[in-house]
Order: structure tokens, then C-alpha cells, then sequence
């Protein structure tokens, strides 16, 4: 049985970074302790990010840390990811948004190695094509100094995502569902086209005007709200 649950701005941002986390392991997205999501912290002090060591589904409010822009850990305990780099180049590069996520989706690490373009084949990939979206080539190593991070933040630009072949995702949002739902319809656009790929490659697509129509309209951020209480309802909600 469904029940409602408390929108997101009235969670702490502990308590939303977690349920982010809760969402993403929930829909394929979590990869062992790998993968995070962070939230500019409203004060202006930082980030706040999930420790290091923790399963996605594994994160309570209590195992998310507040960082400074450097790394320096303020709140919070335990090891710090050595790829908050990439939420704190992103966060620092893009005053618009306030949440960032990095997973390593399968369909997407996969589908990154083909090298042919996103299509909008679906609903999914109108949020990100056309034009097709940015892939960081730089490393498909760790993310691990703030040179790296930059270049990812390059990267993306005022995109909503990049795949970073050999590696995973990244994908933003003006807050903790959009930056969530965001990554899950990228996965999600990319585990379509997989097979259609295998299958010798599309035929049929959206056409440029239709998918920016569709943007507007199926991806539009009322939409991945809705997308985003239905992923918290159906499981065990903060309350």
C-alpha cells in the first residue's frame, strides 16, 4: 500500500542525500560502496556527501559527511570519497545547480564503449539528446585530484550529464530529485538503446523538434518529481 511521503525540502540535507542514495541502490543504479551523491549545503559551507565504505542502500543521515570545497571534512565521520572532487568542481563550476550524482550504472558504463551517439529513442533519452550527450575522455580512472575534477566539470559544461566511458556517470540536477532522477532516466535511455544496438541499430528516433518538445512535456522537472515520490513511496519512506 502507497502512502505519502515528506518532499525533499523538508528533509535535512543528511536526510536527503540518504534517501537519494536509498532511491538510486533501489532502481540498479548502486555498484558495492561505489558511487555517491552530494547536495551544496544551504550555508554556503560546502558539500554534504555520503562517507566512503558504505553500500548506497547501506547510508543513514548519520553516514553523510559535510566537506568543505577542498575535501576538508566538517561534519560528519569516517573516510572521505577520494572522488568528491567531482561534486565539488561541478558544484563550484555551476552557481544553477545544488546536487550532483556519480554511479556506475552498468547499462551506461556499457553502452559508453559502443562510441555511437544517444538517441532519443525513448521518453528517457529526450532529456538528453539532441545534441548527443558529452563524454568525458580525459581518464576513465578515479577522479581523484581537483585537476581532474575540473575537466569533468568542463565537460559537462551547462549540460545535465555526461557518460565517462570505462568509468560511469554524471549527472546534475537544481536539487537532490532532479539530480537523482536525472541519472536513473540516463540508465535508463541507455539500457534501451543497448540492445537495439545489438539488434544492428536504430531506425527510428525523435527527431530534434520532437525530442525538445518531449524535454518540455515527459521530462519536464513536474515529471521527474512525480518519478521521484513514486521511487520514495515505494520504498520504506523517511517519515
Amino acid at each position: 500500500m502507497s502512502h505519502d511521503v515528506r518532499p525533499a525540502a523538508a528533509l535535512s540535507p543528511a536526510e536527503q542525500v540518504s534517501e537519494a542514495c536509498a532511491i538510486l541502490a533501489g532502481t540498479g543504479n548502486d555498484d558495492m560502496v561505489w558511487g555517491h551523491v552530494s547536495m551544496r549545503d544551504p550555508d554556503g559551507r560546502g558539500l554534504w556527501l555520503k562517507a566512503a565504505g558504505w553500500g548506497l542502500e547501506e547510508v543513514t543521515p548519520e553516514r553523510v559527511q559535510l566537506l568543505g570545497f577542498d575535501g576538508t571534512l566538517l561534519e560528519g565521520s569516517g573516510p572521505v570519497h577520494i572522488e568528491f572532487h567531482i561534486h565539488a568542481a561541478i558544484l563550484l563550476a555551476r552557481a544553477d545547480i545544488h546536487s550532483v550524482v556519480h554511479t556506475h550504472a552498468p547499462a551506461a558504463v556499457s553502452f559508453a564503449a559502443l562510441g555511437v551517439p544517444l538517441r532519443p529513442i525513448s521518453h528517457d533519452g529526450c532529456l538528453f539528446a539532441p545534441p548527443d550527450i558529452p563524454r568525458f575522455t580525459r581518464s576513465g580512472g578515479l577522479i581523484a585530484d581537483e585537476e581532474l575534477g575540473q575537466a569533468l566539470a568542463e565537460t559537462v559544461g551547462e549540460r545535465n550529464a555526461a557518460l565517462i566511458p570505462a568509468h560511469g556517470v554524471v549527472a546534475l540536477g537544481a536539487d537532490v530529485p532532479l539530480a537523482v532522477m536525472t541519472s536513473i532516466f540516463l540508465d535508463r535511455a541507455c539500457r534501451v538503446q543497448l540492445p537495439v544496438e545489438a539488434a544492428g541499430g536504430p531506425r527510428l528516433w525523435s527527431d530534434d523538434a520532437e525530442a525538445l518538445v518531449k524535454r518540455d512535456t515527459c521530462c519536464a522537472p513536474a515529471q521527474l518529481m512525480a518519478g521521484w515520490r513514486y521511487l520514495a513511496r515505494r520504498r520504506s519512506p523517511l517519515s
